[in-house]
Order: C-alpha cells, then structure tokens, then sequence
C-alpha cells in the first residue's frame, strides 16, 4: 500500500465564544487544556500524553454557523474507553441539559450524537473490541450494539443509525 498516515492527529474547529468553548469542553466533555491563548485559541486533548487533539479558534460572535447542507465536517466522535464510560458521559450530557440529537447503533458501537453551543455535532462512542465484532451480515455494521444506555431506551432509539 505504501505510506499512511499513523492517525488522525487533531481536528480544528471555530467557535463564537471562547469562555463557552472551554467550559463545554473540559467540564462536559473532560477534555484538558494542553495551551491556551487567551481570547483567541484553545489546544485540548483526551489523551494528555499528545499536545492536542482538538483546537479550538474564536472567531466573530456574529460568524454564521454550521449548515448540514455545505461541504465540510459532519461531526467529530470522541472514542470512550469503556460502555461504562459511555453511559457516564451521557448521564453527565443529561445532567448539564446537552440537547441529544440521538443514539446510533452500528452494530459493533453504541453513539450519542450532541452538539456544543455553536452547533457543531459531536458524538461520543464505545466500539466493541475486534475480537466481539459480528461476523454475521453484509458488513462490519450489520449487527445490533449488544447494550443499552438506559432500561428506558427502545430497540428503535438504540437502533437509528448515525446521519453522516
């Protein structure tokens, strides 16, 4: 195949509000803040052994926001260590009143996808270790994650697949 990359390093995102950015993504999220300059840039990460993961710049308080139907990011997805993990950040999005857009079941990872107070789309998710992958179906995702969020989640909820 030749050369590839080794990893996805870090994504860039812009933001109206700075202070905003930085509560949502450390209080909510639990991201740290690797660098920060003040009143215009913000380098956070999951993973405290990278210099980030995620930068965040501010820009206008006017800037229009993300629109689903121009080319660019859908959505970024920050990978849980455990089911466990999952159902923790969820309660704490329940907990902060973080809007759920919905769950997305992809057989081999359970998704809830959220937005922060700009409107970009962030999803939080746990994937099955590749060993407990389903070997049934056509693909990879054609299966049912085998856990629920919740007692209350319906099989319809826990089934609506991710809108890319």
């Amino acid at each position: 195949m030749g050369v590839a990359p080794k990893q996805l390093g870090h994504l860039v995102i812009r933001v109206r509000d700075l202070v905003k950015a930085e509560d949502f993504y450390t209080r909510v999220i639990g991201l740290k803040v690797m660098a920060k300059f003040e009143g215009r840039a913000l380098f956070m990460s999951a993973n405290t052994d990278l210099s980030h993961e995620l930068a965040v710049f501010a820009v206008d308080k006017d800037a229009p926001g993300p629109d689903a139907h121009r080319v660019g990011l859908a959505h970024m997805a920050w990978q849980m260590e455990s089911f466990e993990d999952l159902k923790a950040l969820y309660q704490r999005l329940k907990d902060n009143d973080i809007a759920i857009n919905h769950i997305g079941d992809h057989g081999l990872s359970l998704g809830v996808y959220f937005y922060d107070h700009d409107g970009n789309e962030l999803e939080a998710y746990y994937e099955l270790p590749k060993s407990q992958w389903s070997k049934d179906g056509n693909h990879i995702f054609d299966s049912r994650f085998p856990g629920k969020l919740e007692e209350s989640n319906t099989e319809e909820e826990a089934g609506k697949l991710a809108q890319a």
